[in-house]
């Protein structure tokens, strides 16, 4: 099939169109407490072959490694934007909740299914397996909306982005037919050299790369995000090509890289959130476009209801609990976590597992699957901040008042730092001197109105002003701290922190 110019010209027009309904819609989703996935699919169901534009897409092979490179990108930017110092008190609960508690879910779903909907059980296994992962993407855009402590946060996005790995290795191993020829030992055994190797191969090209990251000078500040982007995927290439589990490898690599001191990592993360609501955006206006609306039958729904009430107050609980063994939490932020399980766009591309390989009964797991997507999302996405409330667990989060920004000063090993005092910052009426950065660290300039100042001891700083802050490398992490504790809590955080201030 050929592909002119004139063609060219009517997609980037109808795309570009799309993108940009999509990201206008994204601002309203979060205004309703909603995953803006829902809206993206709503736009896919718009456009397919109930829609005016009629598109018909049905290719589930295309759709299939389309949703597999769409959530490697989600995956990436997972890694790079997640704080390892956050993520480290819960990794043991994260990790917990993406293997004991995947199985756990899985053999919930089975069950119930086989049992109450007559399922047959290659079909039960194959939607427990489908269901029981939680989504990065709709996990990150709902809870960065609710106000609650860190190690909630943490729990939820450790989850999210570890239990995509091996989902997709039990979903591909059920759809292929390994269960009979190799039985659950040679399956559990696969599965486990996928996620070993894959996780080897993220840790070893993630260190690499930014070994070699932090001794080039690359020719443009535009070329780092690219290559650390770059580096992640090729930590996925090469997992692939040795039959290791690409996800688990670019997850890792990504993590390692993100909280590498690479240069101009501020703007590294910004390029693979950008590049992750685009691969977000394609991707929830595929799957809705792959889900033909008059192929929605009310048998498929009342499927998709009891799956749902399966999945949400059984299995999810279960698996919760007996994860939670492993690292103990208040029963209140237990059951917090057991409702916050969201899915999202990726139970949608786990299905499209088997409608590439031909598995009988595929389409109507399909069916299930999307139909309980949207349900769920509706009725849990809006309802956290109540839930949060109810529970007694929402508290205010730490504000995100301070945008940093670093720039590498190499022949005297310091950063430039550059901050923004935001509306509510506590920054504001301090002092330049009452900072008390770290010995060498300084303010360099106030950039105020436009114009700029060179600070003096008693200068007082504004709500609005730009701060460039230079600081030995050594003491950078110091340096920002310091900022963000100022910024939070004002003057007085030496002493809200316990520790008087030293006199100069």
């Amino acid at each position: 099939m050929s592909f002119d110019v004139h063609q060219l010209d009517v997609f980037l027009l109808v795309g570009s169109l799309v993108l940009i309904g999509a990201i206008l819609s994204a601002r309203l989703a979060l205004g309703a407490g909603l995953p803006s996935l829902l809206i993206f699919l709503l736009i896919g169901l718009l456009l397919g072959e109930a829609g005016p534009l009629a598109i018909n897409f049905d290719d589930a092979q295309l759709a299939h490694a389309l949703g597999f490179g769409a959530l490697a990108l989600i995956l990436a930017e997972g890694g790079l934007t997640t704080e390892w110092h956050e993520m480290r008190p819960t990794l043991r609960l994260g990790v917990a909740l993406s293997t004991v508690g995947v199985a756990i879910s899985v053999a919930i779903v089975a069950v119930g299914t086989h049992y109450l909907l007559g399922l047959p059980w290659p079909l039960a296994i194959l939607l427990g397996a489908i269901c029981s992962p939680t989504d990065a993407a709709a996990v990150f855009s709902v809870l960065r909306t609710v106000p609650l402590p860190r190690r909630l946060t943490s729990s939820l996005e450790t989850e999210s982005g570890l239990n995509d790995a091996p989902t997709v290795v039990l979903v591909t191993v059920i759809s292929s037919g390994a269960f009979e020829e190799d039985g659950v030992l040679g399956v559990a055994s696969l599965i486990l050299y996928e996620l070993a190797a894959g996780v080897v191969l993220g840790a070893v090209i993630g260190v690499a790369g930014a070994w070699v990251m932090r001794r080039i000078a690359l020719p443009a500040s535009g070329l780092y995000p690219i290559a650390v982007l770059s580096l992640s995927f090729v930590a996925y290439g090469a997992s692939a090509a040795v039959h290791a589990s690409g996800f688990a490898a670019i997850y890792v690599a990504a993590l390692i890289l993100g909280n590498s001191e690479l240069p101009h990592r501020v703007a590294t993360r910004s390029f693979a959130e950008g590049i992750a609501w685009l691969a977000q955006i394609g991707l929830f206006v595929m799957l809705g476009l792959l889900m033909p609306v008059d192929r929605i039958q009310s048998i498929e729904i009342t499927f998709a209801v009891v799956t749902g009430l399966l999945l949400t107050f059984v299995a999810r609980p279960v698996s919760v609990w007996v994860s939670s063994r492993v690292q103990p939490m208040p029963v209140r932020e237990l059951a917090f976590i057991s409702w916050a399980g969201l899915r999202g766009a990726v139970p949608i591309v786990l299905a499209t597992i088997p409608l590439a390989a031909d598995v009988e009964g595929a389409y109507r797991v399909f069916d299930i699957v999307f139909v309980m997507v949207v349900i769920y999302t509706v009725v849990t996405g809006p309802t956290l901040p109540w839930v949060a409330r109810l529970l007694g667990v929402s508290r205010p989060a730490e504000p995100r008042y301070l945008e940093v920004e670093a720039a590498p000063l190499e022949r005297v090993a310091a950063d430039l730092l550059q901050v923004a005092i935001a509306p509510g910052s506590r920054m504001h009426g301090v002092e330049v001197g009452e900072l008390r950065l770290p010995h060498g660290a300084s303010v360099s300039l106030v950039i105020r109105g436009g114009e700029a100042l060179v600070p003096e001891r008693r200068t007082v700083l504004r709500h609005g002003d730009d701060l460039v802050v230079v600081t030995p490398r050594k003491s950078r992490e110091q340096t920002e701290e310091r900022l963000r504790r100022v910024s939070t809590t004002g003057r007085l955080a030496h002493w809200l922190d316990g520790v008087a201030p030293q006199p100069d």
